[in-house]
């Protein structure tokens, strides 16, 4: 009989919209940001088609489900985001980060706020299979050329400069 990992089997809690709001609006969520290099040391940023950050440049990434254990909210959104599963191990943490907004993803009404932990890792997929759920268009950036850029959301220009 195969061994079956009850934790990692375990139905993920889906939130009707009106759930999510109020969450959104009373707490921080919790995600992992992707910072995807290429054999060329750039960077690779998708146009975001939801809120917030709409319409600016970002790494990929997304939230941590409900009962869903980091390595495997990391193979998932490495998947959803970028077309290839791969393993946290393999990636180089590179912090926790808080990222605030304005707005969120049903409007303007309250604010989000997102505990961020960023993860690097190596480009190992095909550019021309990236999904378009989440971004309608995906670039790779020189890391010089992406501080500069006023269309690179500041959140994802701040993998790029000295923390203090």
């Amino acid at each position: 009989m195969p061994f079956v990992n009850k934790q990692a089997a375990r139905p993920h809690h889906w939130l009707d919209k009106a759930q999510f709001q109020q969450i959104v609006a009373a707490t921080p969520l919790i995600s992992l940001d992707l910072i995807v290099r290429n054999a060329q040391g750039q960077v690779l940023l998708g146009r975001r088609l939801n809120r917030p950050a709409q319409g600016c440049w970002f790494v990929p990434g997304g939230r941590v489900r409900k009962d869903e254990r980091l390595d495997a909210a990391f193979l998932r959104l490495t998947q959803e985001e970028l077309g290839f599963s791969a393993h946290r191990e393999r990636a180089h943490f590179l912090g926790p980060y808080e990222h605030f907004y304005d707005d969120n993803f049903s409007g303007d009404d309250f604010s989000t706020h997102y505990v961020v932990l960023g993860y690097e890792l190596v480009w190992q997929g095909q550019q021309d299979v990236l999904p378009v759920n989440q971004h309608d268009q995906y670039r790779w950036f020189a890391v010089d050329e992406l501080l500069q850029d006023n269309d690179v959301h500041q959140h994802s220009k701040d993998y790029f400069l000295e923390r203090t």
